[in-house]
């Protein structure tokens, strides 16, 4: 039993890590990060501007004519918000997580 041990001891020091890959880019994720990234174009590019800015537009007439529920209407606006400022609302609480340690 003391040889398995040290024999596994052994072979976790002596182990050489894989240098073909490395955790922020693992083997066969080509593809995934490239859908990935289409998708954060899409939804950040002049496409889904257009789109919030009709949507803010006709929510907004919407609710001057009382045809919608304030709520919903605010709820629209602030996905938006939230949609647009999601890099900038990140980096404020990795800042705000990193004064903390």
């Amino acid at each position: 039993m003391r040889r398995l041990v040290a024999a596994g001891l052994a072979g976790l020091i002596l182990a050489d890590p894989a240098l073909g890959q490395g955790l922020a880019d693992p083997a066969g994720s080509g593809v995934i990060v490239s859908a990935v990234r289409w998708l954060e174009g899409t939804l950040l590019g002049t496409v889904a501007t257009v789109v919030a800015v009709i949507a803010v537009a006709t929510v907004g007439l919407l609710m001057l004519t009382g045809r919608i529920n304030w709520r919903y209407g605010a709820t629209v606006i602030l996905g938006c918000f939230i949609l647009f400022g999601a890099a900038s609302i990140v980096a404020g609480i990795q800042s705000t997580a990193q004064l903390g340690q």
